[in-house]
């Protein structure tokens, strides 16, 4: 059985840009880690593209031998997520089959859209990548230059029915697709990478986007990223990703029952002045069960923090340990589809 430590650790998903492991990393995976994101730097992040440099000299091979790698020092499955959204950041760029443009996207008939992300899936999942922090599926409004070429219509029907296609493609290929942001940005004026940022909409303007995860859920994705920003509407005081009533939302009231992802927990749109490492605590007592940020946040003093905060009694011992459960329980799934 693991012990406390281990499974805050299990909890985290740290992101880096490159393709080696770092030491942080290393001992991350040696000390419960299950969980890594292979991300972009904040210029290709900008940019919705990943640099010229990056697409000339990256290889699948390696990929797969930091995979092996990463396998080996952690001794358990594992999830390995990029960014690989329908329209917006693609961060295996040249190494798997393009994906449509939002517009094409939306010009294709379902079946073509499935097949199409189902090819991209399989591709990334033969380099040992299994989980894509997509789709975007936030019906945007208005001004939210966070989400800027990066969703898939301003018409929920479309969002629906595009999104439920990639999510059928990639799931039937066996790479688990992480629908976001929840509940919805239809207007955010601020980028919450960078700032504070406040979602401008009524409870009656995020049906749109809550219509959609609820057609999600209902066709089975297998995780959600809930946002980085604060919605008014749900919870005045807590940012989505540590409010318990948006995750209550999601758990309760609309069923869903699989893995729920944190957005960047380095982010002021999330920690709003708080350290890294009580963000993650209220993150998880919140009910989230996987937390991203980046490598270099300190990996070892915010697992050393979830566990003292349930020594300390401010979280309980079974909320800690089910979080775990369910990212080493994805990983265990997706690694038998892989067998």
């Amino acid at each position: 059985m693991s012990t406390l430590l281990e499974s805050a650790y299990a909890t985290l998903l740290p992101a880096f840009a490159g393709l080696e492991l770092d030491g942080a990393v290393r001992d991350f995976l040696a000390s419960g880690g299950c969980s890594l994101l292979l991300g972009e730097t904040r210029a290709e992040y900008l940019a919705r593209a990943m640099s010229a440099e990056r697409q000339g000299s990256e290889s699948r091979e390696q990929f797969s031998q930091l995979v092996a790698q990463a396998r080996e020092l952690a001794g358990q499955d594992l999830l390995i997520a990029v960014d690989q959204e329908l329209g917006g950041i693609q961060r295996l760029h040249r190494l798997v089959p393009a994906l449509p443009s939002a517009a094409e996207a939306r010009e294709l008939s379902s079946s073509q859209l499935t097949q199409q992300a189902a090819a991209v899936a399989e591709s990334a999942r033969a380099m040992g990548v299994n989980l894509f922090l997509a789709p975007i599926v936030d019906v945007v409004t208005g001004e939210n230059p966070w989400l800027q070429k990066r969703t898939l219509g301003t018409r929920a029907e479309d969002v629906s029915r595009v999104s439920a296609a990639y999510v059928s493609g990639v799931q039937q290929a066996g790479v688990a697709a992480v629908a976001k942001h929840f509940p919805g940005h239809p207007v955010t004026p601020l980028d919450p990478a960078v700032a504070e940022a406040v979602v401008e909409c009524s409870w009656d303007e995020l049906q749109p986007t809550l219509g959609v995860f609820a057609e999600l859920i209902a066709g089975g994705v297998q995780a959600i990223m809930v946002g980085p920003a604060l919605v008014p509407a749900l919870d005045a005081q807590e940012p989505s990703s540590t409010s318990a009533a948006t995750i209550a939302l999601l758990r309760d009231e609309m069923g869903f029952t699989g893995l729920i992802v944190s957005d960047d927990l380095d982010a002021p749109g999330i920690h709003r002045g708080r350290s890294i490492e009580a963000t993650a605590v209220a993150s998880i007592r919140a009910g989230a069960d996987l937390l991203l940020l980046s490598s270099e946040a300190g990996l070892d003093s915010v697992a050393r923090a979830l566990a003292e905060a349930v020594e300390k009694g401010e979280m309980t011992e079974a909320r800690l340990l089910d979080a775990a459960r369910r990212v080493r329980a994805l990983a265990a799934q997706l690694a038998s589809a892989r067998g």
